[in-house]
């Protein structure tokens, strides 16, 4: 008589709900510490460099010097934290990292504006941070250039500038942060609470000895794997609902597509990262090890799923490790279904890859899993 695949499914399911639920901290680290790194994540990332320090040497002292220094405070980028009187103390505020930015305003600024001559200003940038390095160039370069175009054409009478552009910023016009990386931080904090939990589960029934129990119960490699994961996919997916509700109502991200589309997509996507934590468990010794083999998971979700930077300017090698990490695919739906309202027909690819990843994973910790003692 041909062997049932999932024997004794039922029994491990019931075996396995009633460890969890008598194992309050297991259920207090799935839970607890994946919200606080939800909001800790989703406050601390953030492109938007606002109010960076900024000393001034301004040898003009005139109307239109101060004038020109508030154009930079208004963009909200700079904020003045003082002045200094010479060009070397400039550079000791910068150096001592009390300042990002410097500006020397020379003595004859206003008077070569009057006279139509290029006004010169000198504007020192710290470069050991190139994001805030970045951000003081563009906005400064900003500055001079609106100013130095309404003043040509107030002196040429023109209303008008030769050439303009209209952008219309879609899907996130206001160009927040939080859209663009909470979508992600939920990948990455789910993973990191899901693979540890299922690799604990098989490990601590290593450690403890009742894993001989199953292994010489009447259960197949099939049912004991699906019976171990069913319960924590349970509550990856209740952690997956609370940090979706922190992410609408807490950071005030719009879910502009399917919600059943987006929770079928973190179904697919917790049952992977369980499976690829059931394959850690069946090849760990000891719950270190478990703890090791998931941080080697984790970190390439981390810098080569497009979570922060763009997988299209990465190298080759990376792009491709980047494309084997189910997170990759998870945060492209995200970002799809969340920002961009987009239909099955625009993502299912990412769908279609993510699932097959699944199967994949699930099928090699179940035949990997040895049924023996020793």
């Amino acid at each position: 008589m041909k062997r049932a695949p999932f024997r004794g499914l039922n029994a491990i399911l019931f075996k396995e709900f009633i460890t969890v639920i008598r194992d309050p901290m297991t259920l207090f680290f799935m839970l607890f510490p994946p919200l606080i790194e939800m909001v800790a994540f989703g406050y601390a990332l953030d492109n938007d460099v606002k109010h960076m320090p900024m000393a001034i040497l301004n040898e003009d002292r005139t109307v239109e010097s101060r004038q020109f220094l508030d154009r930079f405070v208004n963009t909200e980028t700079f904020r003045i934290v003082g002045e200094v009187q010479n060009a070397d103390e400039l550079a000791s505020e910068i150096r001592k990292g009390r300042a990002y930015v410097g500006m020397q305003i020379p003595p004859h600024f206003t008077r070569d504006l009057r006279a139509g001559h290029p006004a010169q200003v000198q504007m020192l940038i710290d470069g050991s941070n190139s994001t805030t390095a970045l951000a003081a160039l563009n906005t400064a370069l900003g500055v001079a250039l609106t100013q130095s175009v309404e003043m040509m054409m107030r002196d040429s009478g023109r209303r008008t500038v030769p050439v303009e552009i209209r952008p219309q910023m879609l899907y996130n016009p206001t160009m927040r942060s939080p859209n663009f990386f909470v979508p992600g931080v939920i990948g990455i904090v789910l993973q990191i609470g899901t693979t540890f939990a299922t690799a604990m589960a098989v490990v601590r029934e290593r450690e403890r000895g009742t894993l001989e129990q199953l292994l010489v119960s009447p259960l197949s490699r099939w049912g004991l794997m699906l019976g171990k994961l069913v319960p924590y996919l349970c509550i990856g997916m209740l952690m997956a609902i609370l940090l979706f509700a922190i992410m609408r109502f807490v950071f005030s991200v719009p879910i502009a597509g399917s919600v059943i589309a987006m929770m079928l997509a973190t179904l697919v996507y917790v049952f992977a990262l369980l499976s690829l934590g059931l394959l850690v468990g069946t090849q760990a010794e000891n719950q270190m090890q478990a703890l090791q083999m998931s941080m080697v998971f984790i970190l390439p979700s981390v810098f080569f799923s497009g979570f922060i930077f763009p997988r299209e300017t990465m190298p080759q090698i990376f792009y491709a490790l980047g494309a084997v990490v189910p997170a990759t695919y998870f945060i492209a739906l995200m970002r799809a279904i969340i920002l961009r309202g987009a239909n099955f027909f625009e993502y299912w690819q990412s769908l279609a890859i993510m699932s097959g990843m699944a199967v994949f994973l699930f099928c090699i910790c179940s035949l990997r899993f040895r049924k023996k003692i020793g």
